[in-house]
């Protein structure tokens, strides 16, 4: 498989003014190094006036952001790092209790990372995902299963692909499905959705405090056009027997319709998850288990209906014990969505029932991106009355968003410059910059984990001119195009991946027999 012409991980050779590279160590750093030292012993400013920068932030670093923003030394302080283990409060990171204290008067250093840390596995769905029309594999993945994170420069990450995920592209959403313009594609009814991924490290596994699975959507890096073909129209979830949870009807046959004719979609997108999760439970029954979903746009509105769907099934309750004659005790694995520049996904029911499964969603938001902005641009979680019109005259186009929201706004960062471009605020590698310099409202811009900013220009135009780092940089070499033995340049045939396992079927099977008893149970 061709390298990437520009990877995150590999060193570029031009050196851009003001040293962005400082911010991360993998860059090599001009051999003196520039230290500053305050003209007088620091002190405890007035709060309207701190900025609070996380100790791990290079001297070097720092300098960089002090000369861009004209702040003197004096008025940093620099707060220490919740140094309590992450095996130890994962759950409370995990939300257990809303983020509550978390998120405000300043970003905890462990949610921090997190947020990060899983938004850059839904950045792994685009860096992957082949969108050249031109190619007979648009719209699949680029790379096995088994070298995914190798070839996206993660497998430091600890985790293991369990398996693909696909959607049918033959329903009302136009804008969204990368399909190839060449007469012999490798499916003409499927669209490469994401992945299922699990804790597979020992170490990692440890830090975490448990073994944890991940499923990661795909959603739309730059188009934004995907918005304009949603309906507003609400259709009943069906998950289970209440009619009043409804959920936008684009999200809905997207994670709910397949096609017999396609091996890719014999199973719907929902069909592929639930047994999947299935087969997990039982593969690692008796260990701690995490549940954690994350996406990006439409991919961020798939997370969180499929951590509802999941819940909604009973798939994280276990049953480890006799409680009475009939009765079993049971554990909740605890289901977690970061979700990235989400939509909103269903009506005020559907909140509320998200709500009383314990399924817990962080959605992180720029200010300025309109995406979190539909549908129900008139009736929302924020008009008063929205409760009364949905019981009351079944209003259907009434939608609320779900979980807490984490607002961040691109116009505190010094390293991004203006622009009308509405696909830069809802980038996703911009909203990781934005978490990586947040530390609460009010509080100034400040990079924490030394993240490459030259990230955010991946796939978009943002950062300002003077950091010399060319907009949308991340290709693979030639196209992808490697040179034959007899000199000739071609696109080499990719090996063929797993529509699905064979025992995809056995899983689902059983998952509906669970949903079936359940239903059956006074």
């Amino acid at each position: 498989m061709a390298s990437l012409l520009l990877s995150p991980n590999k060193p570029i050779n031009a050196t851009p003014p003001l040293l962005p590279q400082c911010l991360s160590p993998r860059h090599n750093l001009n051999k003196t190094k520039i230290l500053i030292f305050p003209s007088k012993p620091y002190t405890s400013p007035k709060p309207e006036t701190t900025t609070k920068c996380s100790s791990s932030l290079s001297s070097l670093s720092l300098k960089v952001q002090l000369d861009h923003e004209n702040i003197e030394p004096q008025t940093l302080v620099f707060h220490e790092d919740d140094h309590r283990p992450l095996h130890e409060i994962w759950k409370e990171i995990q939300g257990l209790n809303n983020w509550e204290g978390l998120l405000d008067p300043t970003l905890n250093s462990h949610l921090r990372q997190e947020i990060i840390r899983y938004g850059e596995f839904a950045q792994a769905c685009y860096d992957s995902f082949d969108f050249d029309p031109h190619s007979k594999y648009c719209g699949t993945c680029k790379y096995q299963g088994a070298h995914f994170f190798e070839n996206l420069d993660m497998a430091d990450r600890g985790y293991q692909i369990s398996r693909y995920l696909y959607a049918t592209s033959n329903i009302n959403l136009p804008n969204f499905f990368q399909k190839s313009k060449l007469g012999s594609v490798w499916s003409r009814h499927a669209n490469w959705m994401g992945f299922v991924a699990v804790a597979t490290d020992p170490d990692q596994i440890k830090r975490l405090g448990r073994r944890d699975i991940v499923i990661a959507w795909r959603g739309t890096v730059t188009y934004l056009e995907w918005i304009y073909d949603l309906k507003d129209i609400l259709h009943p979830a069906q998950f289970r027997n209440d009619p009043s949870i409804k959920i936008e009807s684009g999200f809905y046959d997207l994670y709910t319709k397949k096609e017999d004719e396609c091996r890719f979609c014999s199973f719907s997108a929902r069909e592929q998850v639930l047994a999947e999760v299935k087969r997990l439970r039982e593969l690692y029954q008796g260990e701690e288990i995490s549940i954690t979903i994350t996406g990006h746009s439409l991919g961020a509105a798939l997370a969180i209906l499929s951590a509802y769907d999941i819940a909604e099934m009973g798939l994280n309750i276990i049953h480890d014990g006799d409680k009475g004659h009939h009765e079993l005790e049971s554990t909740k694995i605890p289901i977690t969505v970061y979700s990235f520049s989400s939509p909103r996904v269903g009506n005020l029911r559907f909140k509320e029932r998200c709500d009383e499964l314990g399924v817990k969603v962080l959605r992180v938001v720029n200010v300025h991106d309109k995406v979190p902005r539909v549908p129900g641009i008139l009736t929302n979680e924020k008009f008063r009355f929205q409760k009364y019109i949905e019981d009351t005259i079944a209003f259907p186009w009434s939608y609320a968003h779900v979980g807490v929201e984490l607002e961040l706004d691109h116009t505190q960062s010094p390293f991004l410059k203006s622009t009308n471009d509405f696909g830069c605020a809802h980038n996703l590698e911009a909203h990781l910059h934005l978490v990586d310099g947040y530390h609460g409202k009010g509080q100034k811009f400040c990079l924490v984990t030394k993240r490459d900013i030259a990230l955010v220009n991946k796939s978009c135009d943002f950062l300002r001119a003077e950091y010399g780092v060319p907009p949308h940089w991340r290709q693979d070499e030639n196209k992808g195009m490697v040179r034959s033995r007899d000199g000739r340049w071609v696109l080499p045939e990719r090996p063929k991946v797993e529509a699905h396992p064979p025992d995809t079927a056995h899983h689902l099977q059983q998952v509906l027999n669970m949903c079936n008893t359940q239903l059956e149970a006074p």
